[in-house]
């Protein structure tokens, strides 16, 4: 008897002490990071990666923060506010790294590959049916929406003009985010646009404007959106900003896998469109289905020659002054090791 209840007492106690500790014990520490996103359907690799479970799998919690383009989040990616922004690259990217603020082009968000033209030029419908519009030419002296100024989209239309015998002078810009285009054409508040998906596909079926040219027919591979880091980001929490990179090339890899034929249609399209029915502007699963999705790199690669040309029309246009190049913004290194980390991309088997 004695024996027998010394021999329980030892597993008792270490059982109990194991306990108190479990609950002495802090739980694993997490970060939490500021996103900054647009709300389109680009937006979903930053998306998914939150509702899967990437950022999660890495002790990182993230915050999205709305903006209407990423020329609006540079203040912010540059303070430290924001930790990682996705959008368009800008003038205003080149001016903030020119007076040492220190943001980083660290992997692909978005771009038009062949088949993939999630980005239009539409035109107002009583424009073409009048006949006064019938292709980009025409585009001379109307007013043409784009989502802010100083970004590459204005070096985007520029490039479209350019192949029509105009330039970006030749037109009225205005500047209003893409949700807002929808409200401009109903209203005839402006001509034309440059607009992307989802909100192409709302405006198209609302009947008020039609497309005049998807980009992957003028300017395939167009490198629309990019992922940035902040310097801040960069530089104080250099293993969080990897790990987040990891969480990001899955996110990434996962709506790689839900593409086929151009749209949302492969194995995991069903949870992507999910995702971006909670996420972005567009509430209804049937215009995410039926949208030009746009491409991205598996791994997080850029087209660097959209970057360049976008550089040179900031340059041209005396945005910028030149001396912060291309070459100075871009830091592939967090996509690279997390590549390594992962292994190499199989799409999913349909």
């Amino acid at each position: 008897m004695v024996g027998s209840a010394h021999a329980k007492f030892p597993a008792l106690a270490l059982a109990a002490i194991f306990a108190a500790l479990a609950t002495a014990l802090p739980a694993a520490a997490q970060t939490t990071l500021n996103v900054g996103v647009i709300g389109t359907s680009s937006d979903a690799p930053y998306f998914i990666a939150s509702k899967k479970g990437y950022f999660k799998d890495e002790g990182i919690v993230v915050n999205f923060i709305q903006f209407d383009s990423a020329a609006k989040a540079i203040p912010s990616l540059g303070s430290g506010q924001v930790e990682i922004a996705g959008g368009a690259t800008s003038a205003a990217l080149y001016n903030a790294v020119a007076r040492g603020i220190d943001i980083k082009i660290v992997a692909d968000k978005a771009r038009n590959a062949k088949g993939y033209g999630f980005q239009s030029i539409l035109v107002r419908k009583d424009l073409v049916t009048s006949g006064k519009v019938k292709s980009i030419k025409d585009l001379k002296g109307l007013k043409v929406a784009l989502s802010a100024a100083g970004n590459s989209e204005a070096a985007l239309i520029d490039a479209a003009l350019k192949q029509n015998g105009l330039t970006f002078a030749d037109i009225d810009p205005t500047y209003l985010g893409f949700p807002q285009h929808i409200a401009a054409y109903a209203n005839g508040a402006i001509d034309a646009s440059l607009t992307t998906e989802p909100t192409v596909s709302t405006i198209l079926k609302a009947g008020t404007a039609v497309q005049l040219a998807s980009v992957d027919q003028f300017y395939p591979d167009y490198q629309t959106a990019v992922t940035f880091f902040g310097g801040k980001f960069i530089k104080e929490q250099p293993e969080v900003a990897k790990k987040a990179m990891r969480a990001l090339i899955r996110g990434m890899r996962f709506y790689n896998d839900a593409l086929q034929g151009g749209k949302l249609a492969g194995p995991k399209a069903d949870e992507v469109i999910a995702i971006l029915v909670e996420e972005s502007h567009i509430k209804e699963p049937e215009i995410h289905r039926s949208i030009v999705s746009n491409a991205i790199d598996p791994d997080g690669g850029l087209h660097l020659e959209s970057l360049r040309i976008a550089w040179q029309f900031f340059v041209d246009t005396k945005q910028i002054d030149g001396k912060v190049k291309v070459e100075d913004v871009v830091d592939m290194s967090f996509a690279q090791e997390a590549v390594k980390s992962l292994g190499p991309y199989k799409k999913a088997a349909p």
